[in-house]
C-alpha cells in the first residue's frame, strides 16, 4: 500500500485528471478503504484544495478555490507549459511578459533534470525566423473585448482606422481571432448593418459595457474562414478574381492564409479572390500558385504588371 503522502499525491494526480470521480473508484485505483479515501480527502482539504462532494454516483471533484494550489503534471504537460510560457513572454499581448517570466522561473527551478534537459535542448534548437513581432494588444482590452463575447452584450469603443482617422463604433461582438501576429474582432457593426473586422491594437473600449443581444449567424462555414475571406481580398485596394486550371483540393495547400480564398468550380478548375496593395504584388501573388491561370475579373493595371512579369522572366532567361 502506498504511504500516505505518497497515496495523497496520486489521489491529487486523478482528481486534476478527470473532473468527477466516484468513491469507489478512488479507493480502488489508490488500493484502500472508503474510510481512508474520506480521511485522504480532508488532508488535502487542510491543505487548501477544494475537493467536492459529488451528488447521485457519491464521489469526489477538484473545484476551484481562492488561492491556486499546487499542480501535478505530467511531463508531457510540464513541457507544453514551459513552451508556452516562453512563448507568452516574447507575445504580441501586452502587461503579461513579466508574469510569463516569473511563472517560467519557478517552473524551471522545480523540474526534474530529465524535464529540464529537454526543455533546454527544445529552446537550443529552436530558432523563430520570419516572426516579426505584430502589434501588441492591451491585455485589459482582450479581456474586456472576450466578456463582451461570452455575454453577448454590445460594445462601444473609439476605433483608429488605418486609413479613415478616429471613430466610435457600436457593435455586437462575435469573435476574438489571432490570425498572422495580429488579433482581431469580428462583429456585427449596429451603425452600418453589416460584419466588420477590427484590428484589436487599434480598439480602446468603452464602458460599460451592453445591452445584451441575440447572437447572429456569421456568414460563412467558420469565423477563421470569414476573417481569412475579409483579409484576403475585400480590404485592399485592388482586388482580383483568377480561374485556375486545377482543382481546388490541388492548389489549396498552395495558397498561405491571408492570401486568398479559393472556390471550387469543377473537376478541372477554381475561383481564386484575393487582393493586394498594388498590380504588382498580385502579379507575384497569382504567379506564385505555379499553375495555368486567366483572367476573370481584373482590376486595372493588372494585365500590364503580368506582361512586365513574363517579360523579366524572358529576360532573365534569354541568353541561358
Amino acid at each position: 500500500m502506498l504511504e500516505t503522502s505518497g497515496r495523497l499525491l496520486k489521489l491529487l494526480s486523478l482528481l486534476q485528471a478527470h473532473r468527477d470521480r466516484s468513491g469507489a473508484e478512488l479507493a480502488g485505483r489508490l488500493g484502500v478503504s472508503r474510510r481512508t479515501l474520506r480521511r485522504d480527502v480532508e488532508r488535502l482539504r487542510a491543505l487548501g484544495y477544494p475537493v467536492q462532494a459529488t451528488q447521485g454516483t457519491p464521489g469526489y471533484r477538484l473545484g476551484a478555490g481562492a488561492a491556486l494550489p499546487p499542480l501535478l503534471l505530467d511531463d508531457d504537460e510540464a513541457v507544453a507549459v514551459v513552451v508556452g510560457l516562453r512563448t507568452a513572454a516574447g507575445g504580441s499581448v501586452t502587461g503579461i511578459e513579466e508574469s510569463s517570466v516569473r511563472a517560467l522561473t519557478k517552473l524551471e527551478q522545480i523540474l526534474p533534470p530529465r524535464l529540464r534537459y529537454r526543455v533546454h535542448t527544445l529552446h537550443t534548437a529552436t530558432v523563430r525566423a520570419g516572426d516579426a513581432p505584430g502589434a501588441k494588444v492591451s491585455a485589459d482590452t482582450l479581456m474586456a473585448i472576450a466578456e463582451a463575447c461570452r455575454r453577448h452584450e454590445r460594445l462601444r469603443f473609439d476605433y483608429a482606422g488605418p486609413r479613415n482617422g478616429r471613430s466610435t463604433r457600436l457593435v455586437e461582438p462575435h469573435s476574438l481571432v489571432s490570425f498572422d501576429r495580429h488579433w482581431y474582432l469580428v462583429a456585427w457593426d449596429t451603425d452600418r448593418a453589416d460584419w466588420r473586422t477590427f484590428r484589436v491594437d487599434r480598439v480602446t473600449p468603452r464602458t460599460p459595457t451592453g445591452p445584451r443581444f441575440t447572437r447572429r449567424e456569421l456568414p460563412g462555414a467558420d469565423v477563421a474562414g470569414y476573417l481569412a475571406d475579409r483579409l484576403s481580398s475585400r480590404t485592399w485596394p485592388f482586388q482580383a478574381t483568377v480561374t485556375l486550371h486545377e482543382p481546388a483540393a490541388r492548389v489549396t495547400d498552395r495558397i498561405w492564409p491571408g492570401m486568398g480564398v479559393v472556390e471550387p468550380v469543377d473537376d478541372e478548375s477554381c475561383l481564386l479572390h484575393l487582393g493586394a496593395d498594388t498590380p504588382r504584388d498580385l502579379a507575384w501573388m497569382i504567379t506564385s500558385v505555379d499553375t495555368d491561370f486567366s483572367l476573370t475579373d481584373a482590376p486595372p493595371g493588372l494585365a500590364d504588371a503580368l506582361r512586365a512579369h513574363a517579360a523579366r522572366c524572358l529576360d532573365a532567361v534569354r541568353d541561358a
